[in-house]
């Protein structure tokens, strides 16, 4: 009883941050492939191979509650697992089509067929982690822990373009492909052999560590029922928390899509600094989620859940907003880069903060709460790329990114509204 507590629930978070990378590495790689093989071969457009990366984006939207309702009715283990396999398995068909003795032009069909399949499956990857860190990590470390799942996304997206240019480079874009998405299909079935749903489940804890994990939730397998959506959408605080996090979502996809855009057509770097000041933006974002998650945990601690999350989550937030702004009221190249990595940072901070809260105000179906949580806040992503570049055109970049501002600072205004410790919680400690 007195031995000291095996790190397993660590060993999980670290498996988890290795699933978010690979799936967003999987998930971006094909506008690496579309930049420098698919549209330089003038087969297929711009246009074209947006409508490629957006039937991803539509359907993985679409799927979101689905794919929580299914975490819930089988585990997050087994919606993990199927979730690496499927992804996994779209990717190498993707590079299996370089190997038939089609035309580029005959490949855009194809692409889309297979991109809105892998939107599908990949529905779950963010709701299951979250729930599975819900399942596994005390209170005490949960932000922290969703906080790592979520930096190793972003690592993801940061190391696409350099990696995956490196394979194509090495292989040619179809074995790229496929090699990817193979190491994908390897990491989920080795994630099902060493993960279990809960600590109770698994063979290498000890007493100690099943003590300190010994936490009331509800089980990860069970029946959820149609009706639990209803639920979803009369539940005040997280129906809040999800308008909040479309907010922050638009203010981060436009980052994501219009930051490098920025950079070399608003503030005219060149195409090497842009790339690099693209990376940088990226890069503070999942140190920042690593931070935040480590600061609000704290936060927590000393301040009750209430009031730590909300402090971390109105001041990520605000903070976004403000460097942001301050970003595009000067010309300066380096200043704007550092407003802007600072923005990031202060936006990855509350990211944890977002995904504890969801499974904490709707425990029974933390994983459809998840999902709800990714499917407002995907739809308030999927906006922002759209309307950026027209309020841009139409009125000035500037005005763009203030609107943006504007948006994320009405979503820290939210969280006053989001109890993340109800007075039944309370009661029952």
């Amino acid at each position: 009883m007195h031995d000291r507590p095996t790190n397993v629930r660590w060993l999980i978070v670290l498996l988890l941050m290795g699933f978010a990378f690979q799936g967003h590495f999987n998930r971006v790689g094909i506008s690496v492939a579309g930049d420098e093989k698919f549209i330089k071969s003038g087969e297929i457009s711009a246009t074209q191979m947006g409508a490629v990366y957006t039937s991803f984006l539509i359907v993985y939207t679409a799927m979101m509650v689905p794919g929580g309702w299914l975490i819930d009715r089988i585990g997050p283990r087994r919606a993990l697992t199927c979730t690496g396999l499927g992804l996994g398995f779209c990717v190498v068909l993707t590079g299996a089509l370089g190997w038939f003795s089609w035309p580029i032009a005959a490949l855009l069909g194809p692409l889309i067929a297979i991109r809105g399949t892998a939107g599908a499956l990949s529905a779950p990857l963010h709701p299951a982690a979250a729930r599975v860190v819900s399942l596994w990590i005390p209170l005490p470390r949960r932000v922290m822990a969703n906080g790592l799942v979520t930096a190793g996304a972003v690592l993801g997206v940061a190391a696409t373009n350099p990696a995956f240019g490196w394979l194509m480079d090495k292989l040619d874009w179809p074995l790229a492909f496929v090699v990817s998405g193979a190491t994908y299909m390897l990491f989920a079935l080795v994630w099902s052999r060493l993960a279990t749903d809960t600590p109770a489940d698994h063979p290498w804890i000890n007493s100690s560590e099943r003590m300190l994990t010994d936490f009331p939730a509800t089980p990860p397998a069970q029946f959820a029922p149609l009706h639990n959506l209803l639920e979803l959408v009369q539940n005040r605080g997280l129906v809040f928390l999800t308008l909040s996090y479309a907010a922050l979502s638009y203010l981060q996809y436009m980052f994501f899509y219009w930051s490098k855009y920025y950079f070399a057509n608003v503030i005219k770097m060149s195409v090497p600094d842009s790339r690099q000041a693209a990376f940088e933006v990226n890069m503070a974002m999942a140190f920042g989620m690593a931070c935040g998650g480590y600061l609000t945990d704290i936060f927590a601690g000393l301040f009750g859940r209430r009031y730590g999350y909300r402090t971390v989550a109105i001041a990520g937030m605000g903070f976004s907003a403000a460097f942001a702004w301050a970003g595009i009221s000067t010309t300066d190249a380096n200043l704007v880069v550092l407003c802007f990595a600072l923005a990031f940072f202060a936006l990855g901070s509350c990211e944890g903060v977002f995904w504890t809260t969801a499974p904490l105000l709707h425990k029974r179906g933390g994983g459809l709460a998840g999902a709800f949580l990714n499917f407002i806040g995907n739809a308030g992503g999927l906006v922002s790329p759209l309307i950026t570049p027209w309020i841009g055109e139409e009125f000035g970049w500037g005005v763009a990114v203030a609107v943006a501002c504007c948006i994320c600072g009405l979503g820290a205004v939210f969280w006053l509204w989001i109890d993340p410790e109800p007075a039944r919680d309370v009661a029952a400690t």
